[in-house]
């Protein structure tokens, strides 16, 4: 009989989310979390990871860890323990946020995930076809375009009537919005535009694979009150979100390390 693998005890338990957008760690110990912060990914993910162990180096975290990592970046953890899907971590950390069913739809930088979950445990899942146009990196190449924060394009999305923009492929769609502002369109108007057509992308999906139980969303889109409010209008049921939403990936990942997994 092979002996059962026995792990040092281990004082602090993290997750870190390698986003294409922004990277996320979470620091726990036990079921407290004792620490928490966002940096920009940038154009390097092994950079990225470098900074993060730097700061958990200076917080005194480092030197007792077992770390988990996830995201689209998170082979570029190479101090990790292990490495673990989005959707397992999303999951993990969905359930410990809204402690019921629910079916959680992570807006990312990179792709858009539609994920339900039932007592604790991922049932199915369903993500984009890679297209840029459904996600965040749209909203945020389109606030360059319009020469607006991101705080501003909300603003003036929320002040605006939307125009059509139709176009399913990123490059097509940034496109039409050049063709607007070419036409003298109100810029409020344009940023209307932007937002809804990524909530009606991002609705159509969850409509397409199905919803059980509540709706909650997650990933960088879950601070923004008027597209959570667009989003709840194409779909016509309400969808919540959390406080601490935006690392759902990194707390799925730290309990990982947490109970034992790796």
């Amino acid at each position: 009989m092979v002996p059962e693998k026995k792990y040092p005890e281990k004082k602090y338990h993290v997750g870190i989310d390698i986003g294409s957008t922004a990277s996320k760690t979470v620091v726990m110990s036990g079921k407290k979390v004792l620490e928490h912060f966002v940096l920009p990914t940038g154009w390097n993910g092994r950079e990225t990871a470098r900074q993060i162990h730097q700061r958990l180096e200076e917080k005194g975290y480092a030197a007792s860890m077992r770390c988990v990592a996830t995201g689209y970046g998170r082979v570029c953890v190479d101090y990790a323990d292990k490495i673990v899907t989005e959707i397992t971590c999303h999951g993990k950390g969905g359930w410990a946020l809204f402690e019921k069913d629910v079916t959680i739809i992570d807006v990312g930088g990179q792709d858009t995930k539609v994920i339900k979950v039932a007592d604790g445990q991922v049932t199915d899942f369903l993500m984009n076809d890679k297209c840029a146009a459904g996600t965040g990196k749209f909203i945020e190449i389109m606030t360059d375009r319009l020469g607006a924060s991101l705080e501003e394009m909300y603003q003036l999305a929320q002040e605006g009537e939307p125009l059509s923009i139709s176009a399913m492929c990123t490059v097509f769609a940034e496109s039409e919005v050049i063709s607007h502002i070419g036409m003298g369109e109100k810029r409020e108007d344009i940023a209307a535009g932007v937002i809804h057509s990524v909530a009606s992308r991002v609705s159509s999906l969850a409509s397409r694979f199905g919803i059980s139980g509540d709706l909650a969303l997650t990933g960088g889109l879950c601070d923004s009150p008027y597209f959570i409010q667009v989003l709840s209008e194409r779909l016509e049921r309400p969808v919540q979100t959390h406080p601490f939403a935006r690392y759902a990936g990194a707390l799925g990942a730290a309990l990982t390390a947490e109970r034992g997994s790796v």
